[in-house]
C-alpha cells in the first residue's frame, strides 16, 4: 500500500511550529480502525541521498557534525528537496556542495519513507558514478561543518556493524545500493 491511500478523519489540526525546513502539527484524528485521539507530526517537503562513487570503487561520503546528537556522523551527501525542484536536482546540488565531486552517470535507487512514526518525509536515494573532482567546488551552506571520507562499500559495512555513528538514511541507501557496487 502506498503512503497516503488511507487518510484518517481530521477532527482538529494546529501548526504549532513554522521552521525553515520543516513544521510541526498536532492533529485531533479519527483513524481508519475508529480510534480517536491526538498525534504530533513533522511536515518536511522531502529529502534526496546521493551515493557517489569514484571510478576505483570508493564511495564518498561525508563526516557531518549535527547539532542534535552533539557529534559527527558519516553519511553520504545529501539535502532538503526545494520547493518545486526534483530530487534529481537536489542531488547534483548536494554532491557538488558537500563533497566538490560531479557525476555524468545517475541511477534513481528509490525512495522509503525515514521516520513514519512522527513525520512525512520521504528519501529520494540516487546512485552517482563516473565522479570528477572539480577544480573549484560551490561553497558549502554555512551551517555546515563537513569533511570528505572515502571508503570502500567493506570499509562502511564494518564502520556500521562496529557502531560508528551512521544515519539511518544513509544506512537504507546503502542497502539499495549494494548490486550496482
Amino acid at each position: 500500500m502506498k503512503p497516503g491511500s488511507e487518510p484518517p478523519e481530521i477532527l482538529d489540526q494546529q501548526l504549532f511550529y513554522r521552521g525553515r525546513k520543516f513544521n510541526f502539527d498536532v492533529h485531533r484524528l479519527r483513524l481508519p480502525n475508529g480510534a480517536i485521539g491526538q498525534w504530533e507530526c513533522v511536515r518536511h517537503p522531502g529529502g534526496a541521498l546521493v551515493i557517489p562513487v569514484t571510478p576505483e570503487g570508493k564511495l564518498v561520503l561525508v563526516r557531518q557534525y549535527r547539532f542534535a546528537v552533539e557529534g559527527r556522523t558519516l553519511e553520504f551527501p545529501a539535502g532538503t528537496v526545494e520547493a518545486n525542484e526534483d530530487p534529481a536536482e537536489t542531488v547534483r546540488r548536494e554532491i557538488e556542495e558537500e563533497t566538490g565531486y560531479r557525476a555524468s552517470k545517475w541511477r534513481k535507487l528509490g525512495q522509503f519513507i525515514l521516520a513514519p512514526g512522527y513525520s512525512d518525509e520521504i528519501i529520494y536515494a540516487f546512485l552517482a558514478e563516473d565522479l570528477e573532482k572539480l577544480e573549484t567546488p560551490p561553497p558549502q551552506d554555512e551551517d555546515e561543518d563537513i569533511d570528505t571520507v572515502l571508503m570502500t562499500p567493506q570499509e562502511l559495512e564494518e564502520a556500521i556493524l562496529q557502531g560508528e555513528p551512521v544515519d539511518a538514511k544513509s544506512m537504507a541507501s546503502f542497502i539499495l545500493a549494494k548490486p550496482f557496487l
